[in-house]
């Protein structure tokens, strides 16, 4: 059975925007992408409500998706597939951070995968980087995420290239869905099914099953 790792945020996690609870997991990207995958394939899903790439909450605690990423592959190994969605907390006005230095975060958290021993026979797993689609039309998270639609739109491009920096696998989330109109942050049942199924497409392909 191949091993596939979903380690991302709220929307992970599955945050329903217009109720905020929690989608159901056949709603979820992840719940998507198990079905579409099918019975040969486990995922597993790793999502946090406000986690970051490598930053301290001040606020918030105990988001850093750095810190959490090393046990998790320790407690999920053997993984033959890592997929990485963050990014778009580390948006929030509080942090202060261009898109460039957005993307150098999720870049460590590759090379903590990449020189990890999670994967089969102690190797490494693949790694699957995607890039979070730009913010919407903000309404709750307006103050919270000030200044950081444009720079979300900047994303798509500075993760692709530290995928091919670091020779991993990539998927630019805003060429597949859009935010949701509801809060500008969030996904819509259709944004999840839209990206499950592009990822399914993408992992069968890293693993050769296609």
């Amino acid at each position: 059975m191949w091993e596939i790792l979903c380690y991302g945020d709220s929307n992970t996690w599955g945050y329903n925007p217009h109720t905020m609870d929690r989608y159901p997991r056949d709603v979820r990207w992840t719940g998507v992408l198990q079905r579409e995958l099918g019975l040969d394939y486990h995922v597993i899903e790793e999502g946090l409500n406000g986690r970051t790439t490598v930053w301290d909450d001040p606020i918030e605690g105990y988001k850093n998706g750095r810190e959490y990423l090393i046990p998790c592959l320790e407690t999920h190994k053997p993984l033959d597939v890592v997929v990485i969605l963050l990014g778009t907390n580390d948006l929030k006005h509080r942090f202060s951070l261009t898109a460039f230095d957005i993307a150098a975060g999720a870049g460590v958290l590759v090379d903590v995968v990449q020189k990890s021993q999670a994967g089969r026979e102690n190797r490494a797993p693949e790694v699957l980087l995607i890039a979070p689609p730009p913010l919407g039309k903000l309404s709750d998270f307006t103050q919270m995420f000030q200044g950081g639609v444009e720079k979300s739109k900047e994303l798509g491009r500075f993760y692709k290239a530290v995928a091919e920096e670091k020779g991993c696998h990539f998927l630019d989330a805003g060429q597949i869905l859009v935010s949701s109109e509801a809060d500008g942050v969030h996904f819509d049942p259709e944004g999840h099914k839209a990206l499950g199924q592009a990822v399914a497409q993408k992992v069968r392909k890293i693993l050769g099953q296609h």
